[in-house]
């Protein structure tokens, strides 16, 4: 527990060997966490199999998307926590920062946005930088009036009260890839108290593989916020 709240973090994660291994030994340093739940995504080098002994893992059976994997994680710890953490599964996120998502909450945010900006970046390419810093938020403050610096940024800590009230809405097939987190950024800015707080985001090298998104991926990034302003969808 930590302050008294029961808090759980889910990672989803597709072929991350041999980058799960920090994030394990990482993850395991964070005593205060009362659930630990991975989500792999149908992963076929061995990722599934090391988690699978190690921690409490939900396997997919086919490959279904980080939105899918978030939702499943959501849906083992929505009855069993107060505050849920959402991380990277491919060692871009620091673990033991994951308190300085969390004391906001006890100042009244419901929802924690994690900022690169704000804290620190590094081994990023350029364009992944043009993309975050000016791009995404841009097109959040254009439809929501919001300004954030990080809206990208994956690192997050929630209220489960929150995935509670809008469970039905994230529960939509067209959510299943990028979109859902992005969605959620969306509502809570209009519903809700979204705070930011400074994190770091490393890439781990590049001969790993430093990230999953291509150029496509960054539609369903960035076209969720324009989809709900224009009520093209709920």
């Amino acid at each position: 527990m930590y302050k008294g709240k029961r808090v759980g973090i889910v990672i989803p994660a597709f072929n991350e060997v041999p980058k799960i291994f920090n994030v394990a030994e990482k993850i395991r340093k964070v005593d205060f966490l009362d659930e630990i739940v991975f989500v792999d995504d149908c992963s076929d080098d061995g990722t599934y199999e090391f988690l699978s002994k190690n921690f409490k893992t939900i396997r997919h059976e086919r490959r279904m998307g980080v939105g899918a994997s978030i939702r499943d994680g959501f849906s083992y710890l929505i009855d069993k926590v107060d505050i849920i953490v959402i991380m990277a599964g491919n060692d871009k996120d620091d673990p033991s920062e994951i308190p300085l998502l969390l004391e906001p909450i006890f100042s009244g945010c419901d929802f924690v946005q994690g900022s690169r900006f704000l804290g620190r970046f590094g081994n990023t390419p350029f364009l992944r930088i043009i993309g975050t810093k000016w791009i995404h938020p841009f097109v959040f403050w254009v439809t929501t009036g919001k300004k954030l610096t990080d809206t990208a940024n994956g690192f997050r800590a929630i209220r489960t009260s929150i995935i509670k009230e809008l469970w039905d809405s994230l529960n939509q097939k067209w959510l299943d890839k990028y979109g859902l987190e992005i969605y959620l950024l969306y509502r809570a800015l209009e519903r809700y108290k979204v705070c930011e707080v400074g994190v770091s985001k490393i890439y781990p090298d590049h001969k790993l593989g430093y990230t999953k998104i291509r150029v496509r991926d960054w539609l369903s990034l960035v076209t969720p916020p324009i989809l709900l302003k224009l009520k093209l969808r709920k």
